[in-house]
């Protein structure tokens, strides 16, 4: 062991004396986490809005929602599962999908009622790192509610029905002076409906509604823990996204200075010492390992000062530490398969960096996964980027418990 420490406090100086390769680690991460941290701060999130994954909840159960649900499920814009709220919570919680739709008991009724009393109610749970898909979500659901609202108009026994019982409404609570005019008018409205013929077309027109008229009402919650409402800020969802640029640049530097010993003969004269070759190779993955920690934590150290505020709650600090170290771990088993890979230092450098690129690119770390085409979206797993990045956003506002913490760093390890 001692033998082990001392080949890894050597790797350590090196990269000390790297200023090129400490810049990489530690300087431009930070950089990167406050740079879209403030940028995310003024425009509230990621865009995308192509096939947003989103689950329903149907807690009315009737004609009405069906068939909205349906409308929903036939959008190009949208990817839709059915399931139960709970389940719905989790996912968006999980990262799994951006948001949940919940259409609320009582939304079947509201839609015969269009023109006075509550609204339909669209309950939408979001993930507040994707703020800016979920102002685009309330967009599409609005459009498929005002679709359902044509093909109402066009049903003549629902806006009879719908005329009936507003003038069933109307009571003694209605002042004298409109009592009488309004039941004249809804009467009016009944009768025209009679009258309107079974193959009407569905036309329309530019029109504008009168003030305060609500037919649909959207509203949007976060989905975190139930203790906040939201990140305390932006640089909760940057910071993670940072650190794992500074953890590819550790991983990226110790499998070129692995590759360096090599081709220099530096590798050789230190097999010519009492070292085992697994000994040299576990220096070389202690200092990597070492590295990944004291960046992750001299980075989330400076995320909790202002005007950052990063500071995760007692408990999440434990799962965090469990995700950092799971982290580490996976990324010196990737700095070893990248010192093998490459022969010399060129190759070793580009080929580095270009498969860590990769892994970036499919996991979130430079493109939001959202902006890929769906059939690359199925392939995010795959990187190691996507589970780390879950894994440290897990313990700092997406609420993970134990268990979900254990599969992700299961995943990582």
């Amino acid at each position: 062991m001692r033998t082990i420490l001392t080949l890894a406090a050597k790797d350590l100086r090196l990269l000390v004396r790297d200023r090129v390769g400490l810049f990489f680690a530690l300087v431009f991460p930070l950089l990167y986490a406050t740079f879209f941290g403030f940028i995310m701060s003024g425009f509230g999130g990621e865009g995308g809005v192509s096939g947003l994954r989103v689950r329903v909840v149907d807690e009315d159960r009737t004609p009405a929602s069906a068939a909205y649900i349906e409308r929903l499920e036939g959008a190009s814009e949208l990817a839709v599962t059915r399931t139960d709220l709970a389940t719905a919570e989790a996912a968006v919680r999980g990262g799994n999908a951006v948001a949940f739709i919940r259409l609320e008991a009582g939304f079947g009724a509201a839609g015969e009622t269009m023109f006075w009393g509550d609204p339909q109610v669209i309950s939408v749970g979001i993930d507040p790192s994707r703020k800016a898909q979920g102002a685009m979500l309330q967009g599409i659901l609005t459009k498929h509610a005002f679709e359902g609202m044509q093909a109402a108009f066009s049903d003549r026994d629902l806006m009879r029905r719908s005329a009936q019982a507003a003038i069933d409404q109307v009571g003694d609570d209605v002042p004298v002076a409109m009592r009488l005019p309004l039941k004249t008018f809804l009467g009016s409205l009944d009768t025209f409906f009679a009258a309107m013929p079974d193959d009407m077309t569905d036309e329309s027109g530019d029109a504008v509604g009168p003030a305060g008229w609500e037919p649909v009402r959207i509203t949007v919650s976060d989905v975190t823990r139930a203790a906040r409402a939201a990140p305390h800020s932006a640089f909760e969802i940057t910071f993670p996204q940072a650190i794992i640029w500074g953890v590819m640049g550790c991983a990226a530097g110790f499998g070129i200075s692995l590759v360096t010993e090599r081709v220099r003969g530096t590798l050789v004269r230190l097999r010519t010492s009492p070292a085992t070759l697994g000994q040299i190779l576990g220096g070389k993955a202690a200092a990597c390992f070492v590295t990944i920690i004291v960046v992750a934590t001299l980075l989330f150290g400076l995320a909790a000062l202002p005007p950052f505020a990063v500071r995760p709650s007692l408990g999440a600090l434990a799962m965090l530490v469990l995700a950092v170290v799971s982290v580490a771990a996976c990324f010196v088993g990737i700095m070893m398969m990248l010192a093998v890979i490459g022969k010399t230092e060129a190759a070793a450098g580009g080929i580095g960096w270009a498969c860590l690129t990769v892994m970036a690119m499919l996991g979130g770390g430079m493109l939001p996964l959202e902006f890929m085409p769906a059939s690359l979206q199925r392939f995010n797993g795959i990187s190691p980027v996507k589970w780390s990045i879950l894994a440290m956003e897990g313990a700092l506002w997406r609420d993970f418990t134990l268990g979900r913490m254990f599969e992700v760093c299961g995943i990582l390890v």
